[in-house]
């Protein structure tokens, strides 16, 4: 359906500046919500390319009925804008960004006078402090005990100061609260304790110790020594416990670090916070509908819709790549300067993040009965160095095998997650080409093996691997073309410099020999190898078996095969004595002697058989010479 009038009549009009535009349908719905430098240029973008390339894009505007435009002054307001926009029309052709919902929180409601502390699992944008999400439950009830018991913070549900009970409740005559329901503690104290338990479930304990052991001195000072024991039993029981969620100690400062892993069109990133240097694991985000979208593009969503409103946010964000308009992002998160770190300590933070982000990844492939097993590292290390947006968790390798152009068959084997699945093993005759031509070779095999899984209807590998050079990886494209399948990931591995090349790239990628992307690369290429030239070795020797055999007179299919069977192997046969062989049935004294004399002209170093008279005529003399005796 063509893009309406009255959208086109828009477009000539539109200014070069900043802004954001808004596609809906002829329902008036909100499709997309994008942000522009220039509004214009990229509106026009949209209306008079034929999107080819993009499937989404495509779909977008063929439901279009309608055309909205927000100017703004700067670019970092158009990105604000727009995050804004998306969280309340939820666009269905926008990246989106999934609740987790499935682990709990710490909420403190620190917008009442009075706040509270309790357990939720939905966030509520009503002022609160959410803390988590928690994925060990264990160490959430561990934190909200020390809360409970050491910050004496109030659990009933009283709307204060508008309610007040008559007389407090038992938490106050067991030393839990200190009943600020009937001003026994006021309302500066109260929050001057709720700050404290703000500090401690934002991880930085140390301060909070240091706080409280201040304020024991002083009551000791001050002669007050029940209440300096209280602080000093609080202070023991701080002092022992380990913060919530501590992953490790790193190198002291604050910063927040992002780890990022995809597979197709689901994505997950994950924040860890670094405060006093601690490194917590706080929260993750599931990012889905990012179809034909750069990672680049998912990070830069993730940070306008997600990282940006955050309060707490660090003076230093540690990212795995840079996202889109990177100045454009920094600028709108003003104090916060975004650092992609290649090598060190930083990088080692970003490795961590992005091994949490693809553990979670995992967990959602494991949960939705996509995947069987979890994919390693080195897989995940695949797709990174390949500039996969899928994780190339099944992948098959081919191999070419002649003898000086005879006997020419090729082999697939399949690696499921790294590891062999031998199920999935084929081999095959190369039936239209004669003489050396792998490059002809492989183009056969290559079109006769995904041929057969698209009529099955068996599942397509994530990655093909080649075993050859520049040639090879050619004649394999040329071949996936003709089937449709030209956008499926094809590489290859020269074995002279493990070179690796990809399509579409002039130069080679060359990893390092220890890694283990390589590796994994390295050990399919063998096993197919491996594979191809057993099978190659068979038929060889199977024809040559047969030739020899079939060119002795009066042997045919049948007698052929009793010699095979009764001996074993050609090399059996010419072992074999004329009588066994006479003993054949079928076969006779005449025919025996002429199946020995044809192989002994076929081979004429093999020694001529000996009768078996002439053994025992050997072996037992006919006079016997007598010895001296001794």
């Amino acid at each position: 359906m063509p893009v309406p009038d009255t959208v086109l009549e828009k477009v000539p009009h539109l200014p070069e500046s900043p802004g954001v535009y808004l596609w809906r349908d002829r329902e008036g719905t909100v499709l997309y919500v994008g942000k522009a430098k220039r509004l214009r240029s990229r509106v026009r973008s949209y209306v008079t390319g034929d999107h080819a390339e993009s499937i989404k894009t495509r779909a977008l505007m063929q439901a279009v009925g309608a055309l909205e435009t927000i100017v703004v002054p700067t670019e970092a307001h158009a990105l604000i804008l727009e995050a804004n926009l998306i969280k309340e029309y939820k666009p269905k052709y926008n990246i989106a960004l999934r609740d987790d919902k499935s682990y709990p929180y710490i909420k403190v409601t620190v917008a009442e006078p009075f706040p509270r502390v309790w357990v939720t699992r939905h966030l509520v944008d009503d002022g609160s402090r959410y803390f988590g999400p928690y994925t060990d439950v264990g160490a959430m009830r561990r934190a909200l005990n020390v809360v409970k018991r050491i910050f004496t913070v109030r659990s009933c549900n009283f709307d204060m100061p508008n309610q007040m009970p008559e007389r407090p409740c038992l938490d106050y005559f067991i030393k839990r609260c200190k009943a600020p329901c009937i001003l026994a503690q006021t309302q500066g104290e109260y929050r001057a304790m709720i700050d404290e338990v703000l500090v401690f479930l934002d991880g930085r304990t140390q301060e909070v110790v240091r706080r409280v052991r201040e304020r024991m001195e002083l009551a000791a000072e001050s002669l007050d020594f029940e209440r300096a024991a209280e602080l000093r039993d609080a202070l023991n029981h701080l002092e022992r416990m380990e913060e919530p969620s501590v992953v490790m100690t790193v190198e002291g400062g604050d910063r927040d670090v992002l780890g990022y892993a995809r597979d197709g069109n689901d994505a997950v990133v994950a924040l860890m916070r670094i405060r006093g240097g601690r490194l917590l694991a706080r929260e993750h985000q599931f990012l889905e509908n990012i179809e034909e979208e750069t990672d680049a593009a998912v990070l830069e969503a993730y940070l306008a819709a997600k990282y940006l409103p955050l309060e707490d946010r660090s003076n230093e964000l540690l990212v795995p790549f840079d996202p889109d308009d990177r100045e454009l992002v920094e600028a709108s998160l003003e104090r916060t300067s975004i650092v992609a770190p290649q090598r060190g300590p930083r990088r080692e933070l970003v490795d961590l993040a992005t091994q949490n982000a693809r553990h979670l990844l995992e967990e959602l492939r494991l949960t939705g009965d996509e995947a069987d097993e979890r994919a390693g590292d080195p897989i995940y290390e695949l797709q990174r160095q390949l500039g996969l947006q899928k994780v190339p968790r099944s992948l098959v390798c081919f191999d070419i095998s002649h003898a000086q152009g005879t006997d020419t068959v090729a082999s697939c084997v399949w690696f499921q997650n790294g590891r062999p699945y031998r199920a999935e093993y084929r081999k095959f005759k190369v039936k239209t080409v004669a003489g050396i031509d792998d490059f002809a070779s492989m183009n056969e095999v290559v079109t006769r093996y995904f041929t057969r899984r698209i009529e099955d209807e068996k599942p397509l590998p994530d990655l093909v691997l080649i075993d050859g050079g520049k040639g090879q990886l050619n004649a394999a494209h040329a071949a996936l073309e003709t089937l449709g399948l030209g956008a499926m990931p094809l590489i290859s591995l020269a074995k002279r410099e493990e070179e690796i090349f990809i399509f579409g790239r002039s130069e080679p990628l060359k990893l390092p020999r220890r890694s283990p992307a390589l590796r994994v690369l390295q050990q399919a290429r063998d096993e197919a190898h491996r594979f191809a030239i057993t099978f190659q070795r068979k038929r060889r020797a199977a024809r040559t078996i047969t030739s020899e055999l079939l060119r002795i007179p009066g042997v045919g299919d049948s007698k052929r095969r009793q010699l095979l069977a009764a001996f074993g192997s050609l090399q059996g046969v010419r072992d074999a004595s004329v009588e066994s062989i006479a003993a054949l049935p079928g076969f006779g004294q005449k025919t025996a002697e002429r199946v020995l004399q044809s192989l002994r002209d076929t081979n004429p170093t093999a020694p001529a058989p000996v009768p078996v008279e002439s053994v025992v005529e050997a072996a037992v003399p006919d006079t016997f010479t007598e010895l001296p005796l001794p």
